[in-house]
């Protein structure tokens, strides 16, 4: 160790090494809140648990294994497909929701972006660990040579910080237009109903047989419940639920044309028949 002051070489080559660490880590930070964020899947009222949870899973990962995990999930081929929510581990009582994020391109342009970005990564590596023993520090030549190879380096960071600022943006831009399609009559009957955009739905997954299953929960009566009973706790807690929003203009028809009940009539104290229904067991 000496108490003389550097040389103007050595200084400069601290504050270039400087930045470029400063922008990693701005690159290695960016990363994990756009993993943290580009893929959420679950009931509804969890995912701003499971964001959180996926920031701190995060938070200690290197720049090597963020980079796997980006190219794993977010920077994918074209027609890339992944199942986030198997039907088999989807409860039936909430509203559960998927959200993904992704950046396609051509197989030839991902692997062109993947090798770049590995590159980068070794390039971190060497900065953290192996630049003072390239570099001669204490001589004009070994400065000027490691001056120019960071400068080069941060050019080289800076590129792909702002890529991946670009990608961030998209994304966020994406997201802004989610949450404009949320607050829609079409996204509310999507979710909460189960109505696609074009008039078409899946019985299984319709508002209107969950809170049929409600109702069968809260008034069943030896395994049966009374429709008109049903009919009239519906139309109290869930009034926006009738059967013409499906196509029908009964409910003893929804009961028949979702094909996912029992309907049977028994005669009433008063000698008129009375319906009753249960789901049907799966097959």
């Amino acid at each position: 160790m000496t108490d003389q002051p550097r040389p103007q070489g050595q200084l400069d080559v601290q504050r270039w090494l400087g930045r470029c660490m400063l922008r990693l880590q701005q690159y290695e930070r960016l990363m994990k809140t756009l993993l943290a964020h580009h893929e959420l899947a679950g009931p509804a009222d969890t995912l701003e648990a499971q964001r959180a949870a996926n920031l701190e899973k995060v938070s200690d990962k290197t720049l090597g294994t963020l980079v796997k995990s980006l190219f794993e999930s977010y920077a994918v081929p074209d027609g890339f497909e992944r199942e986030l929510l198997p039907e088999d581990k989807v409860p039936t009582d909430r509203i559960s929701m998927a959200i993904s994020y992704r950046m396609t391109m051509a197989p030839e342009r991902l692997a062109e972006v993947r090798a770049q970005i590995e590159e980068l990564v070794v390039m971190r590596n060497e900065l953290v660990h192996h630049f003072i023993e390239r570099f001669d520090l204490w001589s004009d030549l070994g400065c000027e040579a490691a001056l120019h190879h960071l400068e080069h380096c941060y050019q080289r960071i800076d590129h792909h910080h702002n890529e991946l600022v670009g990608w961030a943006k998209t994304m966020d831009e994406a997201r802004a237009h989610m949450a404009a399609f949320a607050e829609t009559d079409v996204f509310h009957d999507m979710v909460v109903n189960g109505i696609a955009p074009d008039g078409t739905f899946d019985w299984t997954h319709t508002g209107i047989v969950r809170v049929l299953r409600e109702a069968s929960e809260a008034l069943s009566e030896g395994g049966l419940t009374r429709l008109d009973r049903a009919r009239d706790w519906i139309a109290a807690h869930h009034p926006d639920q009738t059967p013409s929003k499906y196509g029908c203009r009964t409910w003893p028809q929804v009961l028949s044309e979702s094909k996912l009940f029992e309907l049977v009539y028994r005669v009433g104290d008063d000698g008129k028949r009375v319906g009753w229904f249960r789901e049907r067991l799966a097959s």
